[in-house]
């Protein structure tokens, strides 16, 4: 009988069919590793049977949820024991962040003892048993949904008028991760939903469903949100949704280089005009991977280039690549997302700075051929945020009433020919090509 071998997993990726994550310095698990690692104090304590189960460790949204929900020792108490400063604050976290963390197991919802052993069992924390030592899950933060009634209460802040507290009282009844926050702001509660944030760099998502699916295209599964108790209502705790998520590294600050490197431009405001000022990139392509590749690719080996060049070519023909460049790069991972989930890509809702550039918008639409619509409102993150507190405390009844507030500002419809969509598709897929493997082992 023929032995079935396993496929061989790449080093980074041995936690991914728990956490959708590669191992990586991005995520807070590897944090809490540098932690155990570098901090005598933190050693000590977790060494001590006294201390050990006083250890907290949390991310941002922890930490400020902590301080609103708790209260300031006084004199007294800071003398009798000095361990916290604040103390009875709610200790949370929710689905988006904890996904983050690569400690949580995504079908089920909750911190794993095995990855936190993956991630912690070497550390030289744990002295002579270093290889069996790990941190309690009670160091932990509780995993709580998304948009939530329970999550905790503000005690209330001290006001500069004496004698004044503001917030006291005051439900906090959501938690979302950025990119998270900006997917619910963009009303995107449907599978094949999603959005591209256009800032630094690109932040795209898109709603996969019920299910998370584990991406062979170089992409992070995620939670997208979870909606749990809400006033009013007597429905149980909806099951999780999750996404696919894809980074690129170099966007906006691709034009940022144009402006403080090369002195092209004077603002990125200008660019449009720019761009508009030629007919076509006349086969010419500006790939920016200062710092590698990022999504889908995953090449640290590759570096920016432009390629094409000929005696014709401008600062306008630059710019234009530049601005295009961004796009390619959306189309990358959104294909990345169809191989991935199977699911076509509907519309992409966008948002960030950048979206004022029409021009670079209609080529987006042009080369995803997908209509891309802008929101009236762009500050989706804050949006998402309030949306799901709102839907938690009786604000909104349902997602579907969330949905109607979301209005479009404007859509770019494609209308580039599709053998011209093939032919630039085509350039900027040699132009990366170009850009591979530059960084040698030895360098």
């Amino acid at each position: 009988m023929k032995e079935n071998k396993q496929p061989d997993v790449a080093p980074q990726d041995v936690l991914r069919s728990k956490t959708g994550l590669p191992i990586a310095s991005y995520f807070a698990a590897t944090k809490v590793r540098w932690l155990i690692d570098n901090i005598p104090e933190l050693q000590r304590d977790l060494n001590s049977p006294d201390e050990r189960e006083h250890v907290r460790f949390g991310t941002m949204d922890t930490w400020i949820l902590y301080m609103l929900t708790g209260y300031r020792r006084n004199v007294v108490e800071m003398d009798n024991n000095e361990r916290l400063a604040y103390q009875g604050g709610v200790f949370k976290t929710d689905v988006t962040n904890a996904s983050r963390w690569l400690f949580m197991n995504l079908e089920t919802m909750s911190w794993d003892e095995s990855l936190v052993q993956a991630v912690c069992k070497e550390s030289n924390c744990w002295g002579d048993s270093k290889g069996s030592g790990t941190i309690p899950l009670s160091a932990l933060p509780t995993i709580v949904p998304s948009a939530d009634y329970t999550i905790g209460t503000i005690t209330g802040i001290p006001c500069s008028e004496e004698g004044k507290i503001a917030m006291k009282r005051v439900l906090v009844a959501s938690i979302l991760g950025d990119q998270q926050s900006a997917l619910f702001g963009q009303s995107s509660f449907e599978p094949g939903m999603a959005k591209c944030t256009y800032g630094t760099g690109l932040f795209l998502l898109m709603n996969s469903g019920e299910n998370p699916m584990q991406s062979t295209q170089g992409l992070l599964t995620t939670a997208a949100y979870q909606i749990g108790k809400r006033i009013g209502s007597s429905e149980p705790i909806s099951p999780p949704i999750y996404a696919l998520e894809g980074s690129v590294a170099f966007s906006g600050s691709t034009i940022n280089w144009l402006r403080d490197r090369l002195d092209l431009i004077d603002s990125a405001a200008e660019t449009e005009t720019l761009a508009l000022s030629v007919a076509s990139n006349e086969n010419m392509y500006l790939v920016p991977a200062f710092s590698g590749l990022f999504a889908p690719h995953w090449r640290p080996d590759a570096r920016g280039c432009m390629v094409g060049l000929t005696a014709s070519h401008a600062k306008a023909h630059i710019v234009r690549a530049a601005l295009e460049s961004s796009a390619y790069q959306a189309r990358e991972v959104f294909e990345a997302m169809a191989r991935d989930s199977s699911i076509d890509l509907k519309e992409l809702r966008v948002d960030g700075g950048a979206t004022a550039n029409k021009f670079m918008m209609q080529f987006q639409a042009d080369i995803l051929d997908t209509p891309v619509v802008r929101p009236e409102y762009l500050e989706t993150t804050a949006m998402g945020a309030g949306f799901a507190a709102g839907l938690a405390v009786g604000v909104w009844s349902s997602l579907e009433e969330i949905g109607k507030m979301w209005k479009s500002d404007m859509t770019w419809q494609p209308t580039m020919a599709k053998e011209e969509r093939a032919r630039c598709w085509k350039g900027w897929n040699k132009a990366v090509e170009r850009s591979l493997g530059w960084i040698d082992d030895d360098n």
